[in-house]
């Protein structure tokens, strides 16, 4: 070429379609603490499901179903487990084509994650997980004494 380059700068504002296929996307995250209690799942489901829209989840799609389900199972674990919790930090984070939803407590024993080690609720939870490509973690919390249960889903397109 002849007069000047095959790559000229890109317009304050507009970038080539190529360039915008490789900038990740944002990361949202919403995280409500719900009192262990009669209320908690209640409330941290309807927190949550509240959150969709902003995130990117279809309220009232399979997914939606999926992800409410799984914050009942973790949260009623809480309430099963970790009774002496005060309060449940229940949350979900989207970001890079994925949607984690994390449940936090102040019991610091770190469930049984193999197959023949899960109760029914977590075996529910690693199956419903595994349905979107994704799967189940158990951690020690970073600022407690307790633990952090993080379920990850591939984000359906």
């Amino acid at each position: 070429m002849t007069g000047g380059s095959a790559f000229g700068p890109w317009r304050r504002g507009r970038r080539p379609a190529a360039a915008m296929e490789h900038v990740p996307s944002p990361v949202r995250r919403h995280i409500v603490s719900v009192p262990v209690g009669p209320d908690a799942v209640r409330l941290a489901r309807e927190a949550l499901a509240g959150r969709f829209g902003e995130v990117g989840v279809a309220p009232g799609s399979a997914f939606a179903d999926t992800v409410v389900l799984v914050v009942s199972e973790l949260v009623t674990n809480v309430l099963r487990h970790a009774s002496r919790s005060p309060v449940a930090d229940v949350g979900i984070t989207v970001g890079a084509g994925q949607l984690v939803v994390s449940v936090a407590d102040a019991e610091p024993r770190l469930p049984d994650l193999e197959p023949g080690g899960m109760g029914a609720g977590l075996r529910l939870v690693a199956e419903l997980a595994a349905a979107y490509d994704g799967d189940v973690s158990a951690e020690p919390a970073i600022d407690h004494d307790g633990k952090v249960i993080l379920v990850r889903f591939r984000m359906p397109s």
